[in-house]
Parts: C-alpha cells; structure tokens; sequence
C-alpha cells in the first residue's frame, strides 16, 4: 500500500467517526421531536450543544487537516472518481468547519434547541411576542455564523447560508430563477381564478378518522418504495426526514381529521427524501459519495413523489379504491376525476405546507425575501410578522389572520435553518427536469401508474441520483442526467398544461 493510500484509509476512517457521532446528535434531534417530554428541553439542549462541540473539534483536527493536504497534491483519479469525491467534499466540509469558533457552534446548537421548543408554544398560543427573543438570538448567531462562512469572499454575506444548503449556488443566482419564474406564475393563478369550471375541495374536509389515516399514509409510502425495514414513520409538530444512517430513516408527519391532504401528502413528500436517504451507497457512509448532492435535489425527490406521481390522474385511478377501503363515508361516493380536481385546486392559502403547486413557490419566495433582509440586518427580528404579513398580500393578494397562519408556521427558522428555503423551489424546478427525463427513458410513466407500478421510477432515480452521492454538483447532475441545462421551463410547462386540464381550459 502506497503512503498515499494509507493517508486515504485514515482518512476514511476519521470521517465514518465522524458520521456516526453526527447521527447520534440526529437521533436525540429525531426523539426531542417525537416522544420526548416538554421537560426534557434544557437538558436535551445541553446535549445536543456537547455533541456539535465534539463533532466540531473532531472536524477541525489539525490530523485532518494534514490528510486532507498530502491527498489534495495526489493523483486521485477521475474527477468523479469515488476517491476523488470523497477528498473533494471532505475538504469542503473540513474549510467551512474550520471557518467556524467552536463555541458559536456549541451556541448555535444549544439555542436552536431551545428555540424550536419555544416556536411551538408560541404558535399554539398564536403569540408571536413569545418567539421573538428566541429569533433574535437565532438571527443573531446566524448573521456571526455568516460572517465567519464570509470572510474574504464577495457577494451578500447570505451566499454564505445559502451555500450551507445548495452548494455553489448564490444568492444572485437564485434572484434570477425567481423573477422571471413569478411574472409566469402570477397570471396562471388569475387565469385559474377566473375560470368557469372551478374542482370542489369541500370533500376534503370530510370526517377522516386518524387511525385509518395512518394506516393509508403507511400504505402509499410502502407501495411507491420506503423500506419499513429500514425505517418508521412517527408524528411531530412539523413533518420531516431524518437519515441517521444506512438501515435507519425516519419519517414523520401530522394528522387533521377534517383534512385529508395534510397527513397523505405530507407522508409522499417525506418517503420522498426518505427514498433518497436509504438509497444512498451504503458502503460510502460518511464519505461525499454517501451524502446527498444539495438540498435541492433532495427536495426534487420529495416534491416529486408528492406532486408529480401523487396528485396525479393514474396514482388516483390506481389508489382511490385503496383509500375508499379506509373511509367507505367520506369517499364512497366520489369519483376518481372529482377526486383528482379536488386535491389539485389552486387557491392562494396561507400555510405553505398546504399550498397548491402553482401557488407553492410563491411562499418560498416571500421567505426568501425576508431571510435575505434579517440577515443583511434590513430587517429585525421584531418587525417580520408585519413584513410577513405585507409581501404575503403582494404575493399572493391575502393576509393571514394571525401568525400561527401567518410568520409562525414552519419551524426553519426557530431550528436555525436560514438559507433552506430557497432549496425547496429549486426542487420543484429539478423534479420537473429528471421527471421529463424520465419518462424519455421509460416511456409512459402514467400507465405505470395506473397499474400501481412505481418501482420502475424509484429505480430509476436511484440509479441516476441516488447512487451517486456527491458525485457532481446539483447544476452538472442536471446535465448528466437530463442532457439539459438547469431550467425553470419545463416546471412551468408542466404546471400550464397540467392546470389548464384540471380547469378546463384546453
């Protein structure tokens, strides 16, 4: 074995260490927001605040730092060669680590914990005077965290989150995909608006009893490809996915008895990423080829499954009956094309989760828009629920009532997760991207779907995305699998044709 190879194994092994201390943080992450008890917060914030300051020093050891030098002058291979992926994303990740004091780490840990306890309290007692002092602290760690991400580059210091999330990609970048993606939007929306044949949701806020909830919400993450082998599926205040490594990922979602959506769609969109995770190279764990490419892509997976399989005609024509099994009095006399235009209604609402896909991206920018002014300071924390409220009305042309519906209604930013949001209209544009390349390569995707086959996307997506780790960034992965550069249109085809059919408009 050459001096080469041996720095390389040692390294390997310093970063699998590294994995598992970082999924054993994720796991009291996944159980704070399950089953842990209310008292349990100061003590679970302590915690988490040890193990980010022991993941941190491990990081940042100088014995790293050496590795990662002496195989950066190497020759690795192909660039997209399994070692040279892994040196490359490890020493991406040891500059962005090393940029960073240990106790802003241990800080930043520490309040967010508090902070999401917090949040929730404040929105179930919809008082937004509650949060406030957390989301000072929070902004506040997050504009030194950005600072020190900043130093010695140009641009808005907010490139430096954003990079955090979607890797490469900047804030500028992201300004022009939007604009130009919103002037298209907005007149769909008016068009869907003004149309005579307009789907009737009412059937949705039927008496759906939980337990047949989950047991369907179960049924549709297995039938379109999450291993309960490997994984489970719980309920928290806000649905998300956690991977902590191979053979254990865990889903979570909500319930509303008066709303089908909420728990079924949520369940697809959390199997999406879920999907993702446990398709990841089991044998790369810890290693760039073991980590998903960008948040984006991981929302392209997500979104995917829920809106462009799940709230489609042939999932429906194949699953209806399905769920006609679990709530014989709220479905049984519905038909499958009444079904469809119900959960594909276009209506500006107020919570983003819950949000119709043309109408979708138009949260994400507004959130966007604010994240970028706490950051850049323009904006205090005590002055977002009336700057909320005001691009809200802009945007989408309604206030929300209060700010449980309103600034309250997802837990990134009390978790310390600003820059995330662009990602997830990113996805929406990917998934639009690798699913028209899809179906170039497996023909009629809607057959499929009719018939209840999903594992042939599944595997597809696996194939081409999934196993490929950080392979190539989002923009190159775009390209490798598509053939395609990076663009909004074939989203905005896709929402035309599929919403000027939903109202009869063609």
């Amino acid at each position: 074995m050459t001096a080469w190879e041996q720095n390389y194994e040692e390294l390997v092994a310093e970063l699998r260490r590294n994995a598992l201390l970082e999924s054993c943080g994720s796991v009291l992450g996944w159980e704070r927001e399950t089953y842990m008890p209310e008292g349990g917060t100061e003590l679970r914030s302590r915690q988490l605040s040890l193990l980010a300051g022991l993941r941190h020093q491990w990081s940042t050891s100088p014995r790293l730092g050496e590795l990662l030098r002496s195989l950066a002058s190497e020759d690795l291979g192909p660039a997209d060669g399994p070692v040279a992926v892994n040196v490359r994303q490890a020493c991406r990740d040891y500059d962005l680590a090393t940029r960073l004091p240990q106790k802003l780490v241990e800080e930043i840990s520490r309040v967010t914990a508090l902070s999401q306890h917090a949040w929730q309290q404040a929105k179930k007692q919809n008082r937004f005077a509650d949060f406030e002092p957390w989301l000072k602290q929070v902004v506040s760690l997050k504009r030194e965290q950005a600072a020190c991400l900043h130093a010695g580059k140009s641009g808005p210091v907010y490139d430096s989150l954003l990079d955090l999330y979607e890797p490469g990609v900047t804030t500028a970048e992201i300004q022009a995909t939007f604009a130009p993606l919103r002037e298209q939007l907005v007149p769909l929306v008016g068009r869907l608006a003004e149309a005579s044949s307009k789907p009737d949701a009412s059937l949705l806020a039927r008496e759906y009893p939980i337990e047949q909830q989950r047991v369907l919400a179960r049924e549709a993450a297995q039938a379109i490809g999450f291993d309960f082998r490997r994984g489970r599926i719980d309920e928290s205040a806000h649905p998300f996915c956690s991977g902590f490594g191979p053979g254990d990922c865990r889903l979570t979602t909500r319930y509303d008895a008066h709303f089908f959506s909420m728990a079924f769609f949520g369940t697809l969109h959390e199997a999406g990423h879920g999907m993702y995770e446990q398709g990841l190279p089991e044998e790369s764990f810890g290693l760039g080829m073991g980590h998903s490419v960008s948040l984006g892509i991981h929302e392209s997976q997500s979104r995917m499954w829920e809106n462009l399989v799940g709230r489609s005609r042939p999932f429906w024509q194949h699953f209806l009956p399905l769920a006609r099994n679990q709530f014989p009095e709220a479905l049984g006399d519905v038909e499958t094309e009444t079904f469809y235009r119900a959960i594909n209604k276009v209506e500006p609402s107020w919570i983003r989760v819950e949000a119709d896909e043309v109408t979708y991206n138009l949260h994400i920018m507004l959130r966007f828009e604010l994240e970028q002014k706490l950051i850049g300071g323009e904006l205090e924390p005590a002055d977002v629920p009336g700057a909320w409220n005001e691009v809200f009305q802009q945007y989408l042309g309604i206030t929300p009532p209060d700010d449980a519906r309103g600034c309250l209604q997802d837990v990134h930013w009390s978790a310390g997760l600003i820059g995330y949001f662009p990602t997830y209209a990113l996805g929406n544009i990917y998934a639009s991207q690798f699913y028209r390349a899809a179906e170039r390569e497996l023909g009629d995707l809607s057959a499929l779907f009719a018939r209840g086959e999903f594992s042939p996307l599944r595997q597809w997506l696996n194939t081409n995305i999934h196993q490929r780790g950080q392979q190539y960034t989002a923009g190159e992965l775009v390209r490798v699998v598509t053939g395609e550069s990076f663009s909004a249109l074939p989203l905005v085809e896709y929402l035309e044709n599929k919403f000027n059919d939903v109202y009869c408009l063609t």
